[in-house]
């Protein structure tokens, strides 16, 4: 069968993984006889499109997953996705706005049955677009956090935690989104890169009964309002008098205590800092330690509140009364100026609305004691975090965690399991059904003719990571009623779980690394006493050239299916892949998608170039063996550094060994090596040991780029709907000659000199010429002397006693080698080139020696940079040298 030209991917792709599925090649089921391999997909939200940031870490994880299932491993990957609650909520209220229906106009079962329709509609979207990158999850294991059992999981670990102590109901600072109306995580508090433009203004704080007043430097005047305090450093001696005393809250007057706390800052703004416990985190812990009263302002959308005791200003938006404030203040002279600075504002990931800190009665989880097995398990390397440089990121986390707020005052999720049957602060039951909740619920109240219709249950729903945390063990049903007792996974009762969990190899970003990563690893431990996974590989994030994160927003993110129609899904694999080491940005680039559609074109014209040799077995393959040789020798060291690269997670270390084996050492070389002259046969030999090689680089590049590796596989030989490069057999590293290697690499240098001596000669690649070296062991070039001459194109190589008069020479681990030009080039202007060339590295020597004589340089400069200049000069004399003696031999 004669090939195309150009390898089309179109042609290919959808045809291949239409194959591997009907065949069932991703499916996974638990057998004793391999050595299982796992891997579940950090979940997309549900409401997701495939972007740059999708596309590398999941090609990462079926590039681990293709290598397992070929190395003989029950190859598992689960994909799933994440309800999202806010995204998810935000684009069904859009949805409904379009066609003129208030989420307020609707009841909460109506508003749920327009998100599931919702859901059906589009919520597949993402993971038909990863089929198109080749991912080869085991589709028929698909999960998504809502499903019936994974929604009565959540509810059963909310549950148990509670009845273990470890879950509780408080008023504490949350970040809340005003327009989102609900409580958000501190994953979903955005922050702009470089951050934003604000400013300081500098407010007068009158001090009771005194003509003194202090400055106070606040980026939020709109929460002046709710002050109850004024702190300073107690080590402060331009105010550490004023503690104890009374300062005026600006026009209304409001007597407040001065306090000392060393949290304030002696050089930040005026030394003076407003509390406000109830708008900010850190003036919240302030207010703790000084019994200071907490007084809310600002409403849940973002307006203010009678409590601001102005009211001109009550109903009206924060950031408008800043407006006024400012200008209130100016005019009671109140203000003493302000000042520009750029600060970090903190922005709801799902609304962009600047993040108002708040008090809130919410469900948390207290992470202290809960965590601490899993803050232990990292430290100690049960969990190995892949770059180690995020183990003391981790720490660090771990060290200080916060308590989790997992409510959200949303209704797309997992509602709150929660029960009112009364008015009092602790009137609630928690159960995993309202049955059993009214059981509890009577026997607490003591009141027996309690009946359903006097519960209330929360409003609430979850926080999406509250789910997600489960994801490696629910993904196999792990809290189902026969596997789940006395608040643990009962071990040996889940055939799945206890073959595939632990999992292998996690694969997700920095930016969670704590918001699920640590999480999963804290409910590992909680619910099996076991780690969720080995190995954690913590991407990069994908940065354009200009170091920015990508994002819709700037437009300059590229559709990645657009990308794959253009190039192929294996050109866009590498691509992502050839610079995206572990923990380190991707500088995205659409010239490495090009070099990786390339990389498979040159691969494609290896193939129909071996394809179209004719055998004839009169042919002798001797002059063949060394390359023969030798790559195979090249093939198994590289198998050794890729097999190194993978076990460090140097994927795409792993990726540049295997690209430059098959187009420097196997394209560029070994073909080289081995092609007959135009139009002429070669031996069976030959013919079969590059096919087998073929076949080896094949496999050893299928992970990387499935797609064009089956296509070839089968152009190599006939095979059944069985044999496919997916499930073929990975390559095991086998004894080599080492020394073939460094005969090969000395071969090389010498045909690389020979090669560039014509370019900078000019000498036509078709001219024979005669190559003569001086050695003492003329014997090392014996097994690549036929190589030499052919690919240098040479009638002679032999050794000489002497210096070749009128040649051009190079110098390789001593020998001299001598390329005789009379004849060849133009003397005379050779002599000229090579005067001019002398004299231009005179100069350069003149100035090196001048640099070098200067004493203040040689003291002053650092000691790398001494050692390159003298460096410089030794290079300049030896070359000096060598152009005069060349010049003598031609005179």
């Amino acid at each position: 069968m004669s090939l195309s030209t150009k390898y089309d991917p179109s042609s290919v792709e959808d045809k291949w993984y239409k194959h591997w599925m009907d065949k069932g090649f991703f499916h996974s089921e638990p057998n004793p006889d391999k050595e299982p391999y796992s891997i579940v997909i950090p979940p997309p939200n549900v409401t997701g499109v495939l972007h740059m940031g999708h596309m590398l870490n999941n090609t990462i994880q079926d590039v681990l997953i293709r290598k397992a299932r070929m190395e003989g491993k029950e190859a598992c990957w689960v994909p799933g996705t994440d309800h999202a609650s806010i995204a998810t909520e935000a684009k069904v209220v859009r949805m409904l706005r379009e066609k003129g229906i208030k989420k307020s106009d609707l009841t909460r079962d109506e508003f749920l049955e327009h998100a599931w329709e919702w859901k059906e509609k589009y919520g597949g979207i993402i993971l038909e677009q990863l089929k198109k990158l080749g991912a080869s999850c085991d589709w028929e294991r698909t999960s998504f956090t809502m499903d019936d059992h994974y929604y009565k999981a959540v509810v059963r670990v909310f549950v148990d935690l509670y009845n273990k102590g470890y879950l509780y109901r408080g008023l504490r600072m949350v970040n809340w989104d005003v327009e989102a109306q609900t409580t958000v995580s501190n994953e979903e508090v955005l922050y702009r890169e470089g951050g934003e433009k604000s400013k300081l203004y500098k407010v007068k704080y009158q001090i009771k009964d005194s003509d003194e007043f202090v400055v106070i430097a606040t980026q939020r005047p709109e929460t002046i309002m709710g002050d109850t305090g004024i702190a300073v450093n107690p080590t402060d001696d331009r105010f550490k008098h004023l503690i104890g005393k009374k300062a005026l809250v600006p026009f209304i007057n409001r007597e407040i205590p001065i306090i000392g706390d060393e949290y304030v800052e002696l050089d930040f703004g005026t030394g003076c800092l407003k509390v406000t416990p109830a708008h900010d985190p850190n003036d919240y812990e302030i207010g703790q330690r000084h019994n200071l009263e907490v007084i809310d302002t600002i409403n849940l959308d973002g307006t203010l509140n009678e409590k601001c005791e102005v009211p001109a200003y009550v109903g009206r938006d924060r950031f408008e009364i800043r407006k006024q404030i400012i200008k209130d203040l100016d005019e009671a002279g109140l203000l003493m100026g302000d000042e520009d600075f750029v600060t970090r504002i903190g922005r709801s990931e799902r609304t962009d609305s600047v993040i108002e800190p708040k008090l809130s009665l919410q469900w948390f989880i207290n992470m202290k004691e809960i965590s601490k097995k899993a803050h232990a398990a990292v430290m100690d390397d049960d969990v190995v975090l892949h770059p180690a440089k995020f183990k003391n990121t981790y720490h660090h986390w771990m060290e200080n965690v916060k308590d989790w707020c997992v409510s959200r005052q949303l209704w797309w999720g997992q509602r709150i399991p929660a029960y009112y049957y009364g008015e009092g602060e602790n009137d609630f039951v928690v159960a995993e059904t309202i049955e059993e909740a009214l059981v509890i619920a009577q026997e607490k109240s003591g009141k027996k003719d309690l009946t359903i219709n006097d519960l209330k249950q929360d409003e609430d729903v979850l926080d999406t990571w509250a789910s997600s945390w489960l994801f490696p063990l629910e993904v196999f049903k792990g809290f189902d009623d026969q596997y789940f007792k006395d608040g643990k996974i009962i071990e040996g009762s889940n055939k799945e779980l206890d073959y595939y969990y632990p999992t292998s190899t996690l694969v997700t970003a920095p930016e969670i690394l704590f918001f699920w990563v640590a999480r999963m690893i804290i409910a590992g431990y909680e619910y099996t006493g076991k780690k969720p996974f080995k190995d954690v590989y913590l991407t990069g994030i994908v940065r354009d050239k200009q170091r920015r994160k990508m994002s819709k927003s700037l437009g300059n993110s590229p559709d990645p299916l657009d990308l794959i129609a253009q190039y192929g899904a294996d050109a866009v694999r590498t691509g992502m892949l050839f610079s995206s080491p572990a923990g380190n940005d991707l500088l995205y680039d659409e010239k490495l998608i090009e070099q990786g559609r390339n990389f498979g074109n040159k691969i494609w014209n290896a193939f129909r170039l071996v394809q179209g040799w004719e055998v004839d077995n009169k042919v002798s393959g001797d002059s063949n063996k060394a390359a023969i040789v030798w790559f195979e020798a090249k093939f198994n060291q590289t198998l050794e550094e890729v097999e190194d690269h993978f076990k460090k997670f140097r994927i795409s270390d792993a990726l540049m060994a295997t690209y430059k084996l098959i187009w420097n050492d196997f394209c560029s070389w070994y073909l080289e090596m081995i092609k007959p002259d135009y139009q002429k046969p070669i031996d069976a030999a030959t013919k079969e040991a590059t096919i087998t090689f073929f076949e080896k680089i094949l496999r050893l590049l299928h992970p990387f780029m499935p797609f064009i590796t089956e296509e070839l596989y089968h152009e190599l030989g006939e095979r059944n709907e069985d044999d496919c490069m997916i499930v073929a057999a990975w390559p095991k590293v086998e004894s080599y000659n080492a020394n073939i290697l460094k005969e090969a690499e000395l071969a090389f240098d010498i045909i690389g000199n020979v090669r560039n001596t014509r370019n900078a000669k000019q000498i036509a690649p078709k001219e024979l010429l005669n190559l003569k070296v001086k050695t003492s062991d003329f014997a090392k070039f014996n097994s690549f002397a036929g190589v030499i001459k052919k690919l240098s194109n040479l009638d002679v190589f032999e050794v000489t006693e002497d210096k070749v008069e009128n040649s051009s020479s190079f110098v390789i681990k001593g020998d001299e080698f001598f390329i005789p030009l009379a004849g060849t080039v133009d003397m005379d202007a050779e002599r000229e080139e090579m005067q001019k060339e002398l004299e231009y590295t005179k100069g350069f020597l003149k100035s090196v020696e001048k640099k070098l004589s200067n004493e203040r340089f040689v003291q002053n400069a650092p000691e790398q940079v001494v050692a390159m200049e003298k460096k410089k000069m030794e290079d300049a004399q030896a070359k000096i040298k060598a152009i005069e003696e060349s010049l003598a031999s031609m005179a």
